[in-house]
């Protein structure tokens, strides 16, 4: 099966398959301290928040998941447009097809023709790294959307159950070193859904990374969407849920800020601004999310992507109020609770 056939399988199934972790993200495990003097009012409260230097109107990074398919341009340009008209950023999907099948490129760069001003990141697997990214990839990758940041994603679990995923991670780490130095732009690294521990991060860092993406287990899982895709003749059910809770990851690489100066993004399995004002209280300075966007694109358009927009903005300005925070950044320990 090629690329662009794997891809279009890929936003299918977790757009309409049952591909979620059993495993919860462990966000559950917390109640909101309530303020009944929150000494605040509504419309001082705001949801913006800062990513890379930059201020964004809300702490959402839209995930990584589409191009390099027939279709792929269109979903782009809608949420090009729409992360250009709410200022968010967002990261398109692996460009791996690009650097193989240069006719997929429309799909990709159609974002920066639908978002001049946006913050916008090139996205390309790790195992791609290993080895190093050649001049000419990597400024491929960055110039066909003018890239404000480069994404490198690890996704070992999902290459292990892909029949054709690729089965080399040596030298991925080296790789990642390698890019650090070899572009100017900041580097995010990001699981795809297995999750990030303590361990990896303080390796990442200490490769040169600014930013990292957890990706925990909660949300999607990329095993039970290789073992689910009809192309798949020999699915590995058992690895369905294997992976770091995302609450887990979160508390483990905040625990690093004290060693490190970098930031943090909460994803895997973010579903609601609740989601996000969490992980946020245990020490992320931003979130991230794909399913629900891609989901809302598919079914509605630009419409049902405002429309999910508006709903967690409004949910996040509610949780703001109730806890007297103005801003997220104030969001802190001190304002969840264990459920006993």
């Amino acid at each position: 099966m090629s690329i662009k056939d794997r891809k279009k399988d890929h936003v299918d199934l977790t757009t309409s398959g049952e591909v979620n972790y059993q495993v919860p993200t462990g966000f559950e495990q917390y109640y909101f301290a309530h303020n009944a003097l929150p000494e605040i009012n509504v419309d001082e409260v705001s949801t913006e928040a800062s990513l890379l230097d930059r201020t964004f109107s809300f702490p959402l990074f839209i995930s990584s998941m589409t191009g390099g398919y027939t279709d792929a341009g269109a979903v782009n340009a809608i949420i090009a447009e729409f992360c250009e008209e709410y200022n968010l950023p967002f990261g398109v999907g692996s460009q791996r097809v690009m650097l193989e099948d240069p006719e997929t490129t429309s799909s990709f760069s159609i974002v920066r023709e639908k978002a001049p001003n946006a913050f916008i990141a090139s996205n390309i697997g790790g195992a791609q790294l290993v080895g190093g990214l050649s001049k000419e990839k990597l400024n491929l990758l960055i110039d066909s959307i003018e890239a404000d940041s480069v994404i490198v994603h690890l996704n070992p679990l999902q290459e292990l159950m892909q029949p054709e995923g690729d089965r080399t991670f040596k030298g991925i780490e080296k790789g990642i070193k390698k890019l650090c130095h070899d572009t100017s732009l900041p580097i995010i690294v990001k699981e795809t859904g297995a999750g990030i521990s303590a361990e990896v991060g303080k390796r990442l860092l200490d490769a040169g990374v600014e930013v990292i993406d957890v990706a925990g287990a909660g949300g999607t899982s990329w095993a039970k969407v290789e073992n689910e895709r009809a192309s798949n003749q020999n699915p590995n059910n058992n690895f369905n849920d294997w992976g770091i809770p995302t609450l887990e990851c979160v508390t483990q690489l905040t625990d690093l800020k004290q060693e490190y100066d970098f930031e943090l993004i909460a994803s895997g399995g973010i579903r609601s601004s609740h989601d996000i004002a969490k992980s946020f209280c245990l020490g992320a300075d931003f979130a991230a999310s794909a399913q629900p966007v891609i989901k809302a694109v598919m079914e509605n358009g630009y419409d049902g992507l405002e429309q999910l927009y508006q709903k967690w903005n409004k949910q996040l300005v509610t949780i703001l109020t109730l806890l007297g925070c103005k801003v997220p950044s104030k969001l802190a320990p001190k304002h969840i609770k264990l459920k006993q």
